[in-house]
């Protein structure tokens, strides 16, 4: 049930945000969402996934705690 209410949730918040000038929004297991300005690319030999943030930052996150990845 909560699982479901989360999952309810981030799909909300993602129609929230298709205004916004994001690109990609991550969903993480631990049910964060991060926006990202441009297509995340994948490091298969680090296994981690980076993006450039909002605010132009370039970040990375491991891909084992990704849920998903969603196009705007």
């Amino acid at each position: 049930m909560k699982k479901t209410l989360m999952m309810t949730g981030a799909a909300l918040l993602v129609f929230t945000l298709a205004g916004c000038a994001s690109d990609y929004v991550i969903s993480t297991k631990d049910g964060s969402m991060i926006l990202t300005d441009g297509k995340p690319k994948l490091d298969k030999s680090t296994g981690l996934l980076s993006y450039t943030d909002e605010q132009g930052n370039e970040r990375q996150i491991n891909n084992d705690n990704v849920s998903q990845v969603m196009k705007r």
